[in-house]
């Protein structure tokens, strides 16, 4: 068998008792030790007690460490520099690892030639088949074809350690995956698709998330700093809107700067593109959703704030992130 360690970095949320109880009743070798970095930043005493307590035989090998509130990046490093084994394997607090993950991690790793750091796992995102899947759970279910992605992923402790871990400047659960996995093939490594699997069920959230989600523009920006313009070809990673929502925030502007100054037909015109943009946006989301009321209530105005909010993100890290060096550089 092949030691390896687990690694959740977590903010305590209701998922995390889920997680740890799969966890316990996954079968097949047990992690040698399982890391839970409390990323809250003022935690509360005592919420870890009902989590911690499902865990069963596995609680003697856990370890719960605290990083502050510094995000998922920050925290799986903190929980890196605890672990011995040689292999990690980083969980979400919000998935739920197969009945028979410990058996399948231990093949995984086992059959890893000597020049493959990274194993990933097969997400599964279960959604309701009774109705179509709304804006936010096509979000969710695109995470079982992301490449590289953290929510069950190994790694080799000892690239890890070579290369910084993970890049903190991602203060995100976004992009941060990506950028270290980008790093670890540039460094001569492969990284292979595994065969076990993990559940990431759609978790409750605000009606307004998809335009909080709009700050990971700001990581795209350190992304094609940090691994240039073509980073989303070497990620596989959706190249997103972010070229139509600039061009719809510069339609919009231009109309109320024209307004303004009195050239009402240059306003118009500049008007008539910005509703036309938001409208094929607005239609594109809508279409496939449930077009329940709530729901194209939700994408109408959620189509109008996005353009301008992902806009000024990707501006701001852009203006943020100028010139910045490489992550070993700054973990030194």
């Amino acid at each position: 068998m092949t030691p390896y360690s687990v690694v959740i970095p977590t903010l305590v949320r209701d998922t995390l008792a889920d997680c740890l109880a799969a966890l316990a009743a996954a079968t097949g070798p047990r992690p040698e030790r399982i890391v839970l970095v409390d990323d809250r930043r003022e935690p509360e005493p005592g919420a870890l007690e009902h989590p911690l307590a499902v865990l069963g035989d596995l609680r003697e090998r856990t370890t719960v460490v605290a990083c502050g509130g510094r995000g998922p990046a920050a925290a799986r490093n903190t929980g890196l520099r605890t672990v011995t084994t040689p292999w990690v394997a980083f969980l979400d607090d919000d998935v739920q690892v197969g009945p028979r993950w410990c058996e399948q991690l231990a093949r995984d790793l086992a059959e890893a030639p000597p020049d493959t750091a990274g194993v990933q796992g097969v997400i599964t995102v279960p959604l309701s088949g009774r109705r179509r899947p709304t804006d936010w759970e096509r979000a969710t279910a695109g995470l079982a074809r992301a490449r590289w992605i953290t929510a069950d992923m190994a790694y080799r402790t000892e690239a890890l350690k070579q290369l910084g871990g993970f890049d903190e400047r991602f203060p995100r659960a976004f992009r941060e995956d990506a950028d270290l996995a980008l790093r670890v093939l540039d460094a001569g490594w492969r990284i292979r698709r595994g065969g076990r699997t993990t559940r990431h069920p759609v978790r409750p959230a605000s009606r307004w998330v998809s335009l909080q989600q709009q700050r990971g523009n700001a990581d795209d920006a350190l992304m094609r700093q940090l691994h240039g313009p073509g980073w989303w070809e070497r990620a596989v990673a959706p190249r997103g809107r972010i070229r139509r929502h600039a061009a719809i925030t510069a339609a919009g502007a231009a109309a109320c700067a024209f307004t303004a100054t009195g050239h009402r037909r240059a306003a118009a015109v500049c008007a008539l593109g910005w509703a036309a943009g938001t409208a094929e946006f607005a239609r594109a989301r809508i279409l496939p959703g449930p077009r329940t009321r709530d729901e194209v209530t939700t994408m109408l105005a959620t189509s109008v704030l996005i353009p301008p909010a992902a806009t000024w993100h990707r501006l701001a890290g852009a203006w943020r992130h100028r010139g910045a060096p490489a992550w070993q550089e700054v973990a030194r």
